[in-house]
């Protein structure tokens, strides 16, 4: 199983421009990223919902946003990565998820027989749903799963997260072997930290790819 320590940043060391027209490349020829939006979903200012209305990007809907029980998000996962095809046409997937989405995808991994099918994960502000302030919705995810992830995966961390403590998140973090990006003080990095459209975000997406070799042949798994 990969277990690598979390860094304070992934390095970008690639030429932007072809980063980007790699991940295009790869959507191109079917690959998708699939969005997981986290409790209450992302409205129409967070930076995942400007995201999901691009070409090659799609969002897993839930039937409850409001009271989210972990067993019925994690079987909605499932039905979206392994519905249909054989391993071998199967869809390409990278999950993209913020917040509660990012627990989605470490407790999704840790039952799920569709892992293989995973190219990768990012997974942005993931909350500490363990707190003594955690609203009474978010009980049912606890215990947090601990898991190493199957698949290659980037964390991305804010400073001052009001949901998660840098060092509860780094620590989450290292338990599931992910790499770590801290960006500063971004709140929850989501609508109310006034990214916009969030580019660097995107931007720093297409490189981690690339230089992992999900999207080209430049870095490996």
């Amino acid at each position: 199983m990969r277990m690598t320590p979390p860094r304070p940043h992934v390095p970008a060391t690639l030429d932007t421009s072809a980063a980007e027209q790699a991940l295009r490349r790869w959507m191109a020829q079917g690959g998708r990223l699939l969005h997981l939006p986290g409790w209450l979903d992302s409205g129409p200012d967070h930076w995942q919902a400007r995201w999901w209305q691009l070409p090659g990007h799609s969002k897993l809907e839930q039937s409850d946003w409001q009271w989210p029980r972990r067993g019925d998000w994690m079987a909605r996962l499932d039905e979206a990565v392994g519905a249909g095809q054989p391993d071998a046409a199967a869809i390409p997937t990278v999950l993209v998820a913020h917040s509660l989405g990012c627990q989605l995808v470490a407790a999704w991994a840790a039952h799920s027989r569709w892992t293989q099918r995973v190219a990768a994960a990012w997974l942005v502000a993931p909350p500490d749903t363990e707190g003594d302030d955690t609203p009474p919705q978010l009980h049912n995810w606890r215990p947090m799963p601990r898991q190493p992830l199957p698949f290659p995966a980037l964390a991305v961390l804010s400073t001052d997260d009001p949901f998660a403590p840098l060092e509860r998140a780094r620590t989450l973090c290292r338990d599931w072997g992910c790499e770590v990006r801290e960006i500063g003080p971004t709140g929850h990095v989501n609508a109310a930290s006034g990214l916009g459209d969030w580019p660097q975000g995107r931007l720093w997406l297409a490189e981690w790819l690339l230089l992992r070799g999900i999207t080209g042949a430049t870095g490996s798994r």
